[in-house]
């Protein structure tokens, strides 16, 4: 998959968000030198090859009271960990799943998950769903409870 200048251009006049204005197409094509219908023809296109994934609201799960959040750890048989992690990734209090290489001997871990919730409580009984669903492929679990946002953004194009 590639971008041409107008692409890129695009991206990076979108990233960050869409205006909030009446018609925010409109206001970013003025922005680019483009027409409305082209801005739309090209995020379409590029969703469509996967180059984008989605045009969506972006809720602060902080500011709706989702303060409890925790990146669960597991040590999964590697035989069956792509088959769990990708029924863990359904979810829908999983925000995030991936597979990553262990850092043996210290870090057992393949597989991940970032679980949200109010309370640490909730965290815990969906930890606890999640178990359930590795059953005997579990070798062993942890949580980490994340304690001040840093930097939370999704990837950045720089200007190219």
């Amino acid at each position: 998959m590639s971008i041409d200048t107008t692409d890129r251009r695009l991206i990076e006049a979108t990233q960050s968000g869409l205006p909030l204005v009446p018609e925010p197409y409109a206001a970013i094509a003025a922005g680019l030198g483009l027409d409305e219908s082209e801005v739309m023809q090209r995020l379409q296109a590029m969703q469509d090859s996967g180059v984008i994934r989605r045009i969506a609201v972006a809720p602060n799960h902080y500011a709706l009271g989702m303060v409890a959040n925790g990146m669960t750890v597991w040590d999964v048989e590697d035989a069956v960990a792509l088959n769990l992690g990708a029924q863990i990734g359904t979810l829908d209090f999983v925000s995030h799943c991936y597979l990553r290489p262990r850092a043996l001997p210290d870090w057992p871990y393949n597989l991940f998950a970032m679980v949200h919730g109010k309370t640490r409580d909730e965290v815990a009984t969906k930890r606890a769903e999640i178990r359930a669903l590795l059953g005997d492929a579990l070798r062993s679990d942890d949580i980490l409870y994340s304690t001040r946002i840093l930097k939370k953004t999704g990837l950045r194009l720089g200007k190219g």
